[in-house]
């Protein structure tokens, strides 16, 4: 039962220790396969139209960032 403590510890301090780079580094994760950019869809919603709730939420998103501080 010791030696599942102890391997279990030791994965714990290796994700830890993983979690503490990547916050120092200040980089956000990054997937290794592009993302749907690779299949040629530049954003998640490939509609021409969007529906009516994406325009509210891209509205005010765009208003956040007119009225933004810095």
């Amino acid at each position: 039962m010791s030696l599942f403590f102890l391997t279990f510890g030791l994965l714990i301090l290796i994700v830890t220790a993983m979690a503490v780079g990547m916050i120092v580094q200040k980089k956000s994760m990054a997937s290794s396969c592009g993302g749907l950019g690779s299949v040629g869809i530049d954003k998640a919603c490939d509609c021409d139209d969007p529906c009516d709730k994406r325009k509210k939420r891209l509205a005010k998103e765009q208003a956040w960032k007119e009225n933004q501080i810095i």
